[in-house]
């Protein structure tokens, strides 16, 4: 695959974010380029100019695993950044095979994984793909993402709610972070699975129909996201404050189980109770009895 361009921009993007002096090198005065010159990474890597140059110009096809380490080294990559690095030089070889990928169309989850998600009874439990569609959930999880759920003629996803739904911005109370979050997901799985049309299809309407999101996806940035706290707004119980974790899943390449709890005793944990009265309320036996069909039509 011709990913030259990716390669290039996420370059160059990480030299302009590293300066001189973070790297022990003189600012000096006469600095045209924000950030590190390819000269600066060229020495900092132990590699000649010129051939730093065509790496960075996209020719990264058969670099070694020591050469990338040690760009990665010289532009003081974080640990999702190496591995978008890896990522995108593996994409390029011409032997490069496919990853596995799951569409919230073509995605039947095992029976055993929806008894395990439908055990999880203390918060939301979800199962996602890399282009951020709720492929699975328990009956929490399909209350707490109620709104993304109800967007007309879509199947569940994340990534559209947060970008092409108003309500997003009342759900997230800090929506810029939520954002940024979900662009270097995508991001991520983009540089993982270059070849996934359906990631692909999704970016390129969220770019068309999203200012922010064109914004933020230039900006070439990527993480790993796997624990933390977030904050929300729901519009049945009022803000409430998770854990989550998220666990990749052994079985089932590129999936993602992602968990949320409230600290127990908690205002937040109160209100999730009050959410799980809520959802049994709404949904009765139907969701229990019907997942696919409450999973896919949304």
């Amino acid at each position: 695959m011709d990913n030259r361009a990716e390669v290039r921009d996420f370059l160059v993007s990480r030299r302009a974010q590293v300066s001189p002096e973070q790297v022990g090198l003189p600012a000096g005065a006469n600095r045209r380029v924000k950030g590190l010159r390819r000269s600066e990474v060229a020495i900092l890597a132990g590699l000649s100019v010129e051939y730093y140059t065509r790496l960075e110009r996209g020719a990264i096809s058969g670099a070694s695993g020591q050469v990338l380490e040690s760009i990665a080294r010289a532009l003081c990559l974080d640990d999702a950044e190496r591995a978008h690095l890896l990522n995108l030089a593996n994409a390029s070889s011409p032997a490069a095979r496919r990853p596995r990928r799951r569409t919230s169309k073509s995605y039947v989850p095992h029976q055993s994984l929806q008894w395990a998600l439908d055990a999880i009874t203390a918060g939301p439990a979800f199962v996602r793909n890399g282009r951020m569609d709720l492929l699975a959930v328990n009956p929490l999880a399909r209350a707490f993402y109620k709104d993304c759920y109800e967007m007309p003629g879509q199947s569940p996803n994340i990534a559209r709610f947060t970008f092409l739904d108003e309500r997003a911005y009342q759900f997230y109370p800090d929506w810029d972070a939520f954002a940024e979050v979900t662009v270097s997901i995508l991001r991520t799985e983009a540089g993982r699975d270059p070849r996934n049309k359906d990631l692909h299809d999704l970016i390129g309407e969220l770019g068309t129909r999203s200012e922010e999101f064109r914004r933020r996806w230039g900006a070439h940035n990527v993480r790993h996201h796997g624990t933390g706290f977030k904050t929300f707004n729901h519009p049945i119980v009022g803000e409430m404050t998770l854990a989550f974790e998220g666990l990749e899943m052994a079985a089932e390449p590129g999936l993602t189980l992602t968990i949320y709890t409230a600290e127990p005793g908690s205002p937040s944990a109160e209100r999730m109770q009050l959410l799980a009265s809520w959802a049994a309320s709404e949904y009765g036996n139907a969701f229990q009895a019907a997942p696919d069909k409450t999973r896919t039509d949304g």
